[in-house]
């Protein structure tokens, strides 16, 4: 089974266990009962562009997308959560040939979980690093902006005074 593949009884386990691989809760409305979108369906409901789409599709970074019998693609709902998930996985600054790996890793099955949770730990890893260095960015803008506020206060007064 591919990362984008299901079946009743995948479904079934799926309600019963915790998948480790499954992405955070859509953020997007779908249409209740649907579970085929074109192309420039899935753009209105990712923000990504056909170009983008097209792309990860091309890179390995998405799985196969089925067709229609006039060959157009046709994503699934399991598609849109990957999609959400490989846009968080972006934000991180996640490199691509990391993300393909991991969609690789993934697409081979549950023995490779160890080095999808590695991946994802090394991933996480960094984000704090950066969170930390935007913390201290952060706390210089608000020194500076005390700083200048202050100053402002002061240049007002003695403007009042005259």
């Amino acid at each position: 089974m591919t990362v984008m593949q299901t079946t009743p009884a995948a479904t079934e386990r799926a309600r019963t266990r915790t998948d480790i691989c499954s992405a955070p809760p859509q953020r997007h409305p779908r249409p209740d009962g649907r579970d085929g979108y074109t192309i420039s369906e899935v753009v209105a409901l990712s923000g990504l562009t056909a170009h983008t789409l097209r792309w990860y599709e091309r890179i390995g970074l998405m799985s196969h997308i089925d067709r229609s019998h006039t060959g157009q693609r046709r994503y699934t709902n399991r598609d849109l959560d990957w999609l959400d998930f490989v846009t968080k996985l972006r934000l991180t600054g996640m490199p691509v040939a990391d993300m393909v790996r991991y969609a690789e890793l993934v697409r081979e099955g549950d023995h490779t979980c160890l080095a999808r949770h590695e991946l994802l730990e090394s991933t996480r890893r960094d984000v704090l690093a950066r969170i930390d260095e935007l913390q201290d960015t952060l706390a210089v803008l608000d020194h500076k902006i005390s700083y200048y506020a202050e100053a402002g206060r002061e240049f007002e007064r003695s403007r009042a005074r005259g």
